[in-house]
């Protein structure tokens, strides 16, 4: 078997390929499988490089070297490939997928990753082409999540308050937007909407755990509705979903367990998929028939 590592070096804040290099081969010290380090060059590349190790056939797992973005990528490069597994070993600002975990900072030593198990977890497929693993969203929450990486790169700003200063922006920016939704069961939910969460893991925005419950191997999606709010109360509202406490709010926040959804809006907007952004006026987001093997340090639970 053999371990992949794929480097992200505009994750985070820092180029982490030097520190990646020499985890990398101080844990195979003494080890007979193969193992490569590969640094990817451009945004899109990651996934490039995941597709064609996965294409030779060879029995891989491969770690996402970066944040929530790289493993997005990685995610979307091995779809389709039943002979690669794929896990993290975190580098990024963010890192929230693995916080589904019990000790997320067991990815972090890689030894206890080598010798690590399988589980198998679902995928949320995009308009039947694009994949996510943890989080997408629309709306007001959408358009802070997709900014937040930018504004962590500014100096004295990381983790929760790049998430509040592009929360501050964006609201400035506007509150709203109108959806028509449909879920499978057939239930049309339109009109002004602040946000549509869909949720297959628990954590994002470094900050926010709106489903706490959210299992990522059950077949469903987790889906938040948050009605309309004002300027005024936006902040409010927000603190409630981010800390999961929607059933507490049922008229402000509407919670829908489904395995498929439609969102249509009137003009393009911005959809975030574990941070990456799509521009599309017309989405679906449903359970991927295929599961994604998900490497993980033995003993720890979701």
């Amino acid at each position: 078997m053999k371990h992949l590592f794929i480097v992200n070096p505009a994750a985070g804040k820092t180029d982490r390929t030097g520190t990646v290099n020499a985890a990398v081969a101080a844990a195979f010290v003494g080890r007979s499988d193969e193992y490569e380090v590969v640094v990817s060059r451009a945004p899109g590349h990651c996934a490039k490089l995941a597709r064609a190790a996965c294409e030779t056939g060879e029995e891989l797992r491969i770690y996402a070297c970066g944040g929530d973005g790289t493993l997005n990528e990685i995610v979307n490069g091995v779809m389709g490939f039943p002979n690669a597994a794929i896990s993290c070993f975190p580098q990024g600002t963010g890192n929230d997928f693995i916080k589904v975990f019990s000790d997320p900072d067991a990815f972090r030593q890689l030894p206890l990753l080598l010798d690590g198990e399988i589980a198998e977890f679902d995928v949320i497929a995009v308009n039947g082409d694009r994949y996510a693993i943890n989080i997408c969203s629309m709306g007001f929450d959408a358009r802070i999540g997709t900014q937040v990486a930018d504004y962590k790169r500014l100096p004295l700003v990381k983790g929760k308050s790049a998430y509040l200063l592009s929360a501050l922006v964006n609201t400035v920016r506007g509150i709203t937007s109108q959806y028509t939704i449909t879920l499978d069961d057939g239930q049309v939910l339109d009109g002004r909407k602040t946000l549509v969460c869909i949720a297959n893991g628990r954590w994002y925005g470094g900050c926010f755990n709106p489903v706490p419950e959210a299992m990522p191997d059950d077949g469903f999606l987790d889906v938040l509705i948050v009605e309309p709010v004002t300027r005024m109360t936006v902040a409010a509202a927000i603190g409630r979903y981010q800390h999961g406490q929607y059933a507490q709010y049922p008229n402000l926040i509407g919670h829908h367990r489904c395995r498929s959804l439609r969102i249509q809006c009137p003009e393009p907007e911005g959809v975030n998929l574990d941070g990456e952004l799509l521009f599309s006026k017309d989405v679906t987001f449903s359970v991927a028939e295929q599961k994604i093997r998900f490497v993980h340090p033995r003993g720890v639970v979701w």
